[in-house]
């Protein structure tokens, strides 16, 4: 093993072990559920809003967006674009309502005045749909950037490496429940904003801090590509199929937010209402800030290192914000950014697991099987560890199998999921008196069946060199990402189920209240919450 491989794995040793330690002391207040799955309500707006950023700017925020940029220019910028416009969305129509009207979980909201325990394990199934495609893209992102520190080429050795960054999540999760989770969260957005603000810095003093100058140094130095990096269609405007799949894309990007459970989640850990909408403002401000530095980023990788080089690299695009810190500050700063690229998936994967585990205990475990009759306090805390170690090795077994994948794109994969699944749902239940029982159930499976069959017969899984499985060809929809199909037929198949079904017989009352309770934050759940 090299020098620089050594001190790669020196500074990311030492951030997990200072991580450990605060998820460690972190875990001394946590003794119950409230605890353990909603931090009990103890954080900040600032805080959580650091954590919110934490959570939303992943692998494929750093490695696979700015990679994205250095290859495909102006293409890949539209990722930042509509990562961050999904905000608006998010803080218009969610944060506060369902802050206001759940106690843990997305099940706690959709169910709150429908039938409990079908529509509890609906959720609880889309919570976990969308979490698993999520960790697959983090988890893709851990092989490819080890490979390129390490000089691991092989498979099997990027396998086991997933394997140690699956089995370091599950310890974060099991030790420090979500109030570790969000620790870890918060140092991992200031390292990250720093090292991608100092890279940025760094890039624009090399070109006397002029943007114009970095423009035409990464157009000279990628030849294939040449004037069309700084326009629009070079990835996404060949034919009208292209097209199509951007717009497909956008729309899965700007309205998948508002309904990504890890992140609806996070709203459940501040006391009040008003503190849940400053994390928001304070999350759109971070996560803007840093999508401006990807911009820097990806157009300074393609200056420095090239197009041809990142595609060459063995995460591919993935690498070019790790061969950009080597080409400007040598080993030393590749490890220190690698060190932060590692801190994002472990945060990430640490936040989605905590996710999918929690959802499963509380909607699952305590409301469908046990009827809401929990005798011990503690058994939705041990089922919710359980469920952390079942989901740490599906997903580690995931992740090698979509090691290579660009991770921006994986995660827009899950987005279309949230959108299709989670959003017409959550909405339907916030502002529509009509909805009923059979209109989530009808939005939920519906939404997340056609979704995955159309994800599973497209060009992202099989029948293109760059698919998951490229040497199978079934790919009979013609669209990479399925949202411009999936998120319209959810809204209808909701109308549909309400149509079909009926109402609750205390439909009406419960409804106000949830009314009364989503906009004034009447009896919302208290830090005091067993």
């Amino acid at each position: 093993m090299n020098t620089n491989a050594v001190l790669n794995i020196g500074i990311f040793g030492l951030f997990v072990a200072a991580t450990l330690v605060v998820v460690i002391r972190a875990s001394r207040n946590t003794k119950t559920a409230a605890d353990y799955l909603a931090a009990g309500r103890a954080f900040t707006g600032p805080q959580n809003g650091i954590a919110i950023a934490g959570d939303y700017l992943s692998a494929a925020s750093f490695l696979g967006i700015a990679g994205a940029i250095a290859v495909y220019g102006y293409d890949g910028f539209l990722y930042s674009i509509g990562f961050l416009v999904a905000w608006l969305v998010a803080l218009l129509l969610v944060a506060e309502l369902l802050r206001n009207t759940g106690k843990y979980t997305m099940g706690d909201v959709l169910s709150f005045r429908m039938r409990q325990r079908p529509v509890r394990a609906a959720a609880a199934t889309s919570t976990m749909v969308v979490s698993f495609f999520y960790l697959l893209a983090q988890m893709a992102g851990a092989g490819g950037l080890v490979a390129l520190l390490l000089g691991i080429t092989g498979k099997g050795g990027q396998a086991i490496v997933i394997a140690v960054v699956g089995a370091l999540m599950i310890a974060y999760v099991l030790i420090g429940g979500m109030k570790g989770t969000t620790w870890v969260q918060i140092i991992k957005a200031v390292l990250l904003i720093v090292g991608a603000g100092v890279m940025t810095v760094w890039v624009l003093a090399k070109y006397g801090f002029n943007l114009s100058t970095l423009l035409g140094a990464a157009v000279d130095n990628a030849p294939k590509a040449g004037e069309k990096l700084l326009g629009p269609g070079l990835q996404y405007g060949a034919t009208g199929t292209t097209k199509l799949d951007f717009l497909s894309l956008g729309l899965a990007l700007v309205l998948g937010t508002a309904g990504l459970p890890h992140i609806l989640m996070r709203f459940y850990t501040v006391p009040t209402a008003k503190e849940a909408r400053r994390s928001v403002v304070w999350a759109i401000w971070l996560i803007g800030l840093f999508y401006l530095f990807t911009l820097v980023l990806g157009y300074g990788a393609a200056a420095l290192v090239g197009p041809d080089k990142i595609n060459a690299a063995p995460g591919k695009a993935n690498s070019a914000a790790p061969l950009l810190a080597e080409a400007i500050g040598g080993p030393l700063l590749l490890g220190l950014i690698a060190a932060v690229a590692f801190a994002t998936i472990l945060a990430v994967v640490a936040g989605l697991t905590i996710t999918a585990s929690a959802s499963f205990a509380h909607d699952i475990y305590a409301n469908v099987i046990k009827k809401g009759q929990v005798e011990d306090k503690d058994a939705e805390v041990k089922v919710a560890r359980r469920t952390a170690i079942v989901i740490g090795v599906v997903s580690i077994l995931g992740g090698i199998a979509a090691n290579g994948q660009n991770v921006a794109f994986l995660v827009a994969l899950a987005f279309a999921v949230a959108a299709s699944a989670n959003l017409p749902t959550i909405l339907y239940s916030l502002f529509w008196k009509r909805f009923n029982t059979a209109g989530a159930l009808w939005s939920i499976y519906g939404g997340l069946s056609v979704t995955l069959v159309l994800i599973v017969l497209s060009p992202a899984v099989s029948g293109k060199p760059t698919s998951m499985f490229p040497t199978m060809d079934f790919d009979l929809f013609p669209l990479s990402n399925p949202g411009i199909v999936s998120i319209p037929l959810a809204f209808v198949l909701g109308i549909v189920g309400t149509f079909a079904g009926r109402p609750e017989a205390d439909h009406d009352a419960k409804q106000a209240e949830m009314e009364v309770r989503s906009f004034t934050g009447a009896n919302a759940a208290k830090a005091s919450d067993h």
